[in-house]
């Protein structure tokens, strides 16, 4: 792989030989990551080439090439108007199909290999929305430019015989180098085209664990509320990517540091609250985002549910901290408070009904464990626990026990013992009972027949009183639920 235009701005020659050696390093991960898609790729650049076109891997590929990380999906730009490259695609894919293609853009899929190609673009935009009037362009220096961060500006050319040149007008491969986020503008030109690249730098510091630029840093301070130009659904994509990275408390730092999460999610700046005198409870802030990182620590594959749980668990604080006499502190019912903050705030980012409810179910039920810990629970209680967790009562488990970040060995210890308890308490009566399915030992036809009522309100009640009881005694033989099917229905016609 050549180098063009690479830039070097390491000026003592110890550090100089050291940059230029991990340098190489990089380039040869690069190729050989490239190299080894040359099955797929060679063919596609040779017919782009046939038809007198160029074909560049291009952005993300190209950083996660150099990261060792190149995967499924690749990203390409050519000087090839659409309909051209709807042409090549539709000559050597497997599918294709229509991305975006006023915007340019192309997919295809070749061999499970997932291919976009977007024609070069020089875009301008008019300040108010992040929809630029599209403009295709003629250049790859003006299509790398224009693009939201340096290591993101960067360019493999490929060759119908399969070699490859390096293009890095902007300097990406040193911000990589640096572990940097830098933008190939200003910040300030490009944030104002597009807000969304203001949550894409909290999104990339997460993923890849990269710094920010401090122009970057100051000038999405000055510039937070552009945001607000940006749709709810695209705001929601860029948080879940975030919360998904490695790193997702640093992106998160990022965004409250930048007072952008104020504007967007201020629920989560709300709880840097400023501790009392006598340091009664924790920076609840802090405390959040390791239980989030403690949570992360769980899984077994990243779990977007559990992660916005971990965060937001104590949410809630902010609005129920209320002082005694003696100047001790407490957050009576901040779950309950907490759950409705979640629901509002995920409603309004577009989250879909599920995500809402399983989200803030977690928040909701995160305290219910530690009235274990206060004296022996009944079977119909632990019942109740796993009937209200339903099938989130994986997570349920997880959540709780990350939710310990005491100093307190000792207290950490009782406290992760009490809740194994609690578990054994739910293996032992599930082996008796099928706790997954708690329901009334009658279904709607059966009390239906029983009571000699036609389908209605009245059926939905009985159905309900047989589940409580269900809840308070276990499984009951089918002749006693009968029986108390029948005092419950003369009580209710007799008062």
């Amino acid at each position: 792989m050549n180098s063009q235009d690479a830039q070097n701005h390491v000026q003592d020659p110890g550090a100089t030989v050291e940059v230029e050696t991990d340098r190489l390093a990089l380039m040869a991960r690069a190729h050989q990551a490239v190299g080894n898609l040359s099955e797929i790729l060679t063919p596609l650049a040779a017919a782009f080439n046939k038809k007198g076109h160029s074909l560049y891997l291009v952005g993300g590929s190209v950083r996660d090439a150099f990261l060792g990380e190149l995967g499924h999906d690749l990203d390409f730009t050519t000087d090839a108007r659409p309909e051209d490259t709807r042409d090549i695609l539709d000559a050597y894919a497997d599918v294709v199909w229509d991305t975006g293609i006023a915007f340019g853009t192309l997919s295809a899929e070749k061999h499970g290999q997932q291919i976009e190609i977007t024609t070069f673009r020089s875009d301008v935009y008019d300040g108010n929305s992040r929809n630029p009037e599209v403009t295709f362009g003629d250049t790859l220096e003006g299509d790398l430019i224009r693009r939201d961060f340096r290591v993101n500006a960067m360019a493999v050319e490929i060759a119908a015989d399969g070699a490859l040149t390096f293009h890095d007008p902007v300097g990406g491969l040193d911000d990589l180098l640096l572990q940097r986020l830098d933008t190939p503008a200003t910040p300030e030109q490009s944030f104002n085209d597009d807000p969304l690249r203001m949550l894409r730098a909290a999104r990339f510091v997460s993923q890849l664990g990269f710094k920010v630029a401090p122009r970057v840093v100051s000038a999405m301070t000055d510039m937070a509320s552009q945001i607000t130009r940006i749709t709810a659904e695209r705001v929601q994509v860029e948080l879940d990517k975030m919360i998904l990275g490695k790193c997702p408390e640093d992106g998160i730092d990022l965004m409250v540091e930048t007072g952008i999460a104020e504007i967007i999610y201020p629920e989560i700046p709300a709880m840097k609250m400023t501790q009392d005198e006598h340091m009664q409870h924790k920076d609840v802030y802090a405390h959040s985002l390791q239980v989030m990182r403690q949570a992360i620590d769980q899984e077994e594959e990243p779990d977007l549910v559990l992660r916005w749980a971990a965060l937001l668990h104590d949410c809630g604080k902010p609005d129920t901290r209320e002082f005694s006499e003696d100047g001790r502190v407490s957050f009576h019912q901040h779950e309950v408070v907490g759950a409705k903050l979640v629901r509002r705030r995920m409603r309004k980012l577009k989250y879909s009904k599920h995500m809402v409810s399983d989200v803030g179910q977690l928040v909701f039920l995160h305290m219910r464990f530690h009235g274990f810990g206060e004296g022996q629970w009944t079977d119909s209680a632990v019942r109740r626990y796993v009937a209200d967790a339903g099938e989130l009562l994986p997570r349920l488990h997880k959540l709780v026990r990350a939710d310990c970040t005491t100093r307190n060995k000792r207290k950490a210890a009782r406290l992760q013992a009490t809740y194994d308890h609690l578990v054994e308490r739910i293996e032992d009566i599930a082996a008796r009972e099928d706790l997954a399915k708690v329901r009334p030992d009658l279904d709607g036809n059966e009390i239906m027949e029983i009571l000699g009522i036609p389908g209605g309100p009245q059926v939905g009640k009985a159905w309900n009183f047989l589940k409580e009881l269900r809840l308070e005694r276990g499984p009951l033989e089918r002749d006693v639920a009968i029986a108390e099917l029948k005092a419950w229905w003369e009580g209710e016609h007799n008062e």
